[in-house]
């Protein structure tokens, strides 16, 4: 059963203890009282003002599960929050572990404080993007927009050519061993009745490919420090890939960032004007 009061307290008291450079905002120069405003955590939650102020209120239907996780991402709340949120809604929390899709605020302080000339994103086990800067938007598409499998990098890379174009071709034949590689530990780690197993059934259903390098049994093969991309606009850009690992929730801080006095940093500040670079089909 939903606690009204206590929702409404506990999400008063989280939204008046953060400040917008927290959470990425601009502070500007009007603002008399600390803390966010109803219609910050509303944008930052993804949905209406007068839907968030009337939780506040104590009005309004009960939150779905999906309304409160995005609440809960919206004002970085830990996972014991996260958990007591639910709880408040009359939910019972999501799992936590490889299968969560909560990033840790931590996490998303870091994402937030980056600088504009910098493409970064938050990915999960299988290749899920959760989040990006966006300068990642403008390196690689909304990599958030997929459904489905498709939201799994690897799997897109073998079901869908389109996918490819954004590397070096000189590349491809090492990513495609890297990411059966990475699947079959995942699969292995996270066992047969996994989200990694179901990954690999649908791909050893569709690609000749996968199915060729499945049977390989290759483990163990780590990403390149240099990765080098062919944007649509910009042309080839080769970007070192700083990653840092939440090891709670399985998550991955990808931070790409070119030499300086490189031809790939004039690239990215000129993507940087750009933006997000056109959805492929």
């Amino acid at each position: 059963m939903i606690d009204r009061a206590g929702l409404a307290a506990f999400l008063r008291r989280r939204r008046e203890s953060l400040q917008p450079e927290d959470v990425g905002l601009p502070r500007g120069q009007r603002r008399r009282t600390g803390g966010l405003r109803r219609e910050e955590v509303a944008a930052l939650c993804h949905m209406s003002a007068d839907y968030y102020a009337r939780i506040e209120r104590q009005r309004g239907p009960q939150p779905s599960e999906q309304m409160v996780a995005s609440i809960a991402q919206g004002l970085h709340l830990s996972l014991d929050e996260r958990d007591h949120l639910f709880r408040l809604a009359g939910h019972h929390p999501p799992a936590r572990g490889a299968t969560s899709e909560h990033v840790g605020p931590g996490m998303l302080r870091i994402l937030d404080r980056l600088d504009e000339d910098t493409p970064a994103e938050i990915v999960t086990e299988l290749g899920e993007t959760l989040r990006q800067t966006p300068l990642g938007v403008a390196l690689t598409g909304d990599a958030t927009r997929h459904t489905g499998p498709a939201r799994s990098r690897g799997y897109r890379w073998f079901t869908d050519p389109a996918d490819r174009t954004l590397y070096a071709p000189e590349d491809h034949a090492f990513l495609s061993r890297m990411y059966a590689a990475g699947l079959r530990a995942i699969m292995t780690m996270r066992g047969p009745d996994s989200r990694a197993a179901h990954l690999a059934d649908l791909l050893l259903a569709r690609s000749d490919e996968f199915r060729g390098l499945w049977d390989a049994h290759e483990i163990g093969i780590p990403p390149p420090d240099v990765k080098r991309f062919v944007h649509p606009e910009v042309g080839r850009l080769e970007l070192h890939c700083q990653t840092l690992l939440d090891p709670d929730q399985s998550h991955r801080l990808f931070v790409y960032t070119a030499v300086p006095g490189s031809e790939s940093q004039d690239k990215l500040r000129l993507l940087s004007v750009l933006g997000p670079a056109p959805v492929r089909a």
